[in-house]
């Protein structure tokens, strides 16, 4: 199993981070690896995400990696910042190549057949399907999976607690990536272990 697959099996969701002030990043990463969200992606959304993934990283138990990458300066800096993993939008020959000789798990967007071509084209098969609610739902992947039965997935944007299970059901799908685990400004502990605990149920 590759490094990657390890990843994205070790808990049904990931949530997909946004960190506005350092000191929300400690909290939030103890609350969502209590409730068993243990692989945490920080979108480099904002100033604070390098700090963040640093910060996170120390969270005994937490597996933080580097979200919204779309260049290898962006690479670079996010594995200078500990990331033990790479998520991005889209998929770029460029970054590809920078992920893949980097030797870093790496989850490239993708939504359609032609990115998950120039992925494979670089020895990659696993995706994040992105964004998955706006480009064709669970029928459009499942039309996509068809001719690549190699690849696995993680879709991401638009997914719920009220909807992951439908995609987690599909069996290419090995988990789901989402917010709402992880609401945006200083983290509620309880309210977002509960909310954590509720994802890991969705693995059952």
């Amino acid at each position: 199993m590759s490094q990657i697959e390890t990843i994205m099996r070790t808990a049904p969701v990931i949530p997909v981070i946004v960190i506005d002030e350092l000191e929300h990043a400690v909290p939030l990463a103890e609350a969502l690896v209590a409730g068993g969200l243990r692989v945490l992606e920080v979108t480099l959304r904002t100033p604070a995400a390098f700090e963040a993934i640093a910060a996170m990283k120390q969270v005994p138990g937490a597996i933080v990696g580097a979200g919204t990458v779309t260049n290898p300066d962006e690479l670079s800096k996010a594995i200078d910042a500990g990331s033990e993993f790479i998520v991005s939008p889209g998929l770029t020959e460029r970054l590809g190549k920078a992920a893949v000789d980097a030797g870093i798990p790496f989850l490239p967007g993708i939504a359609n057949a032609g990115d998950i071509m120039r992925g494979l084209d670089l020895g990659l098969t696993h995706f994040k399907f992105f964004p998955a609610a706006t480009s064709g739902g669970l029928p459009a992947l499942k039309a996509l999976a068809g001719p690549f039965g190699q690849c696995k997935f993680c879709p991401t944007g638009g997914i719920s607690l009220d909807n992951a299970s439908e995609w987690l059901a599909f069996d290419p799908v090995l988990c789901v990536g989402g917010s709402w685990v992880a609401p945006r400004g200083a983290p509620d502990k309880p309210a977002i272990e509960k909310l954590a605990r509720e994802a890991m149920e969705l693995a059952t």
